[in-house]
């Protein structure tokens, strides 16, 4: 059956102009079918004067509307507040694509296929429901930390195997009083055929431990004992959902410097819980997206600018060890019942970081905390639930208005990316840093939780349980495997070790840039701007500052911003006043005598800058880059900002805080040219040439100047964007693709966008898939699986 749209419908639809219009596709999963969702999606549609379609598929409901994005952003608001009575979204993935310019809404049919595809839930945050039943004193839940129901709760971090009955969860060791399996039997429940039903009477308690591992009290005196502790300034490991936190007073500043100690965890920032929404908005400023991001389903840890005035009246005090030196904080509201109650009874931010030793992945066992955090944390709010999965927590910011996840793990993973297109079965292992990994199924594939940096057994171990796990959940064998083409990389290792199956390497940046198509849709020629600190190059150098024409399965390098050496190969990684050397090197052709009046390189001995100089005339450990990442180092280093780093992307992330809030238009110069590609290379075939070499010596001109950090990092900004633009006038490609770790940098992205629509280009970057390497599966493997 069809719905066809009014006339009233069709006349205004027609008075849009093109300019106006905007495509959505949500996949909506839930308890979705055979509730009057899809009549209630068309009268929604109709009411706002949209165009597109609704129909069933074997995940739920999938909905492609076109309109004006305010209509969009309304609609889909609407979906979830006015959803039909016996309906439950667990959740709804929006991506916005290029719009087709349908002439009217309708309901198609329904989605048939031989056999359903496995969905497996992600971890979903509390439901109102379960918080309601928490808080009141007359439920017999009331207080119980485990409090679930089919609309929230643990999911992916407790399955065992498939199918989905409680049997095949951690919840087998628990069985069901009278009144929970009554609840569970009954249809017209809440609580019907949810897993993880429990309750006090039958369900998994806390315990609180000293830090010698010995179990003191159990239940909510466990509660309230952690409380206490928290309270004297102590570090608590709480077991939560998909692992263990870390937790200390965000106030308490001695406690907050004693976490980092113990955790060696120098200057990174920790991600900040508060107990509501209301606490939240004195301490940051939160939009309407941004609300939406903090209370929606996924509940993710979101990146929110600081308020000046945080400590004032009714504003809690937040140490600024917290975030040094970052005009931002990550933030999240309780997410569990065990986490309302604690905050609730608590009533003051805490810092909530992973219950992890530095560069491991995170705890999820009893014992295994009580092993491997017992020189940082004082005690241990633990429970019996057994963790099957280790899950973190999720980082996103809203980022040209639109959602950007950062690390894609609770709430998200392992929630499919659509491409529209079959694909074969084929297993992504992803990079060294941020790992993934994926698995396409059909025209689906599945994007596993953020594993971390591959440079431990412990890491690798989960790495390899993660990969084993998708093909056993998705009941899907890879018939190839995708890799990195880094031969030094864990995962590339790892993939070389498959013995029945084909393994095939995919160039690094054009991993990222297929990312991105495939979670925009697109199966087209493009022009891919990769930007990042480290790729494995074709001609065995760094690449980092790619143009490149990509479709799904094959590339061009069409430009790349000119290249400069790294004295010391990875050490210059961790000291940027390394990098500012070898392009001043590059720039002043060896006479190095104008660059050591510079206040980046007055603590170096004259011994130490001869060494480097010496690597440089001589080639000798200085391997040739063209990253930008590496760039904003280097220029962060000029001005006097970040000379040495204490973890990844602080350089870069410390000269994009710096112009936070400063209007500049002006730029530096820059330089468009063809490469000298020799005879054997038509000039037409060469790749254009990004050169820096004009910004880099204005620069130089501007800090003996005395010009502010903040106007020379503004200008930086802008000559980036300027650069990109002008590349991509000069390769004529007008679909452009943003993707790569730079591109999490959000005036550098937000910036971009507007100058590449105002060129007349049409920019795509991510939303539901990280930008950085936490990305790159995917991308490896929907071009892999579309190979012969």
């Amino acid at each position: 059956m069809k719905y066809l749209p009014q006339d009233n419908h069709a006349t205004q639809t027609k008075s849009r102009t093109a300019a106006e219009i905007q495509r959505i596709r949500l996949e909506i999963q839930g308890a979705v079918q055979g509730v009057g969702f899809r009549p209630f999606i068309f009268r929604l549609a109709q009411e706002l004067c949209l165009t597109g379609w609704v129909q069933n598929s074997p995940q739920g409901i999938c909905v492609e509307a076109e309109g004006p994005r305010k209509d969009l952003v309304f609609f889909q608001e609407r979906i979830v507040k006015d959803k039909p009575a016996l309906a439950f979204i667990y959740n709804v993935q929006s991506t916005s694509l290029d719009p087709c310019f349908y002439s009217r809404f309708e309901i198609r049919p329904s989605v048939q296929e031989a056999q359903a595809t496995t969905l497996i839930l992600p971890d979903i945050a509390t439901c109102p429901d379960c918080y309601r039943d928490i808080f009141d004193r007359k439920n017999r839940r009331y207080q119980y930390p485990f409090t679930n129901c089919t609309h929230c709760g643990p999911r992916y971090s407790i399955i065992r195997t498939l199918p989905y009955d409680r049997k095949n969860t951690a919840m087998d060791i628990f069985p069901m009083c009278a009144a929970c399996r009554e609840e569970y039997e009954d249809p017209l429940s809440r609580f019907f055929h949810a897993q993880p039903v429990a309750c006090p009477a039958c369900g998994p308690k806390l315990m609180f431990w000293d830090q010698g591992g010995r179990q003191t009290v159990e239940s909510q005196e466990a509660m309230a004992c952690a409380v206490k502790a928290v309270e004297a300034g102590r570090i608590v490991a709480v077991k939560g959902l998909g692992g263990f936190h870390l937790i200390v007073d965000a106030s308490n500043e001695a406690a907050v410097k004693r976490l980092r100690l113990r955790k060696k965890r120098d200057e990174k920032p920790f991600a900040v819980m508060v107990p509501s929404l209301e606490m939240l908005t004195t301490m940051c400023h939160v939009d309407r997206q941004e609300k939406a991001l903090l209370q929606s389903r996924m509940a993710p840890i979101v990146l929110l600018q600081k308020k000046l005035e945080s400590g004032s009246v009714g504003c809690p005090t937040i140490s600024g060890s917290v975030a040094p030196g970052n005009p931002y904080l990550g933030c999240m509201l309780p997410y569990t019942p065990l986490h309302h109650i604690f905050m609730q009874m608590y009533g003051r931010p805490v810092i909530a970081t992973s219950g992890n030793i530095s560069q491991e992945p995170i705890c999820t066992d009893n014992q295994e905390a009580l092993r491997k955090l017992k020189e940082i944390a004082d005690g241990y709010l633990m429970h019996n639930r057994p963790i099957l999965r280790h899950v973190d927590d999720s980082v996103a910011r809203i980022l040209s208005d639109r959602p950007l996840v950062l690390r894609r793990a609770r709430g998200y993973a392992p929630l499919p990316i659509s491409v529209g297109i079959p694909l074969s079965p084929t297993l992504g292992v992803g990079g060294h840093q941020k790992n993934t990994v994926s698995l396409s199924v059909g025209e689906n594939v599945f994007v596993s939780q953020h594993i971390g940096d591959l440079d431990n057994r412990e890491s690798l171990q989960v790495f390899r349980k993660t990969a084993a796990s998708l093909s056993d959940l998705y009941q899907a064998s890879p018939v190839k495997v995708a890799c990195d083409q880094h031969p030094d990389y864990m995962s590339t290792k790892e993939a070389a070790r498959q013995t029945a199956v084909k393994v095939y390497g995919v160039q690094h940046h054009h991993a990222h840039i297929v990312a991105c198509m495939a979670e925009n849709q697109l199966n087209e020629e493009v022009l891919g701007m990769a930007w990042d600190g480290t790729g494995y190059g074709l001609d065995d150098s760094i690449w980092g500052g790619e143009f490149l024409l990509s479709t799904w399965t094959g590339f061009k390098r069409a430009g790349h911003f000119h290249s400069f050496p790294l004295p010391g190969g990875e050490a210059a990684v961790r000291e940027p006043w390394r990098i500012a050397w070898g392009i001043l090197w590059e720039l002043f052709q060896g006479n190095m005598d104008q660059a050591r009046p510079l206040s980046c390189f007055r603590s170096r001995s004259e011994h130490e800058l001869n060494i480097l100089t010496q690597m440089l005339n001589k080639n000798i450990n200085t391997p040739r880059t063209c990253s930008v990442g590496r760039l904003f180092d280097a220029v962060s280093a000029l001005i006097g900002l970040r000379d040495s780093v204490k973890f990844e992307g602080q350089a870069a992330m410390e000269l994009e805080f710096s112009c936070t809030g400063t209007t500049v238009d002006e730029r530096y110069s820059y330089q468009i040219r063809k490469a000298q590609g020799g005879a054997a290379l038509r000039a037409e075939e060469s790749p254009w040439i990004a050169g820096w070499s004009s910004m880099i010596r204005e620069i130089l001109q501007d800090v003996q100047a005395g010009l502010s950090r903040a106007v020379i990092a503004g200008k930086f900004h802008n000559t980036l964007i300027h650069i990109a633009v002008a590349m991509a006038r000069s390769i004529k490609k007008e679909k452009v693709v943003l993707t790569g770790g730079c591109f999490q940098n959000k005036i550098l992205t937000e910036g971009l966008i507007r100058h590449l629509r105002d060129a007349g280009f049409q920019p795509y970057w991510h939303q539901n898939i990280p930008p950085n390497d936490g990305g790159i599966s995917l991308g490896q493997a929907v071009s892999v699986a579309l190979r012969d």
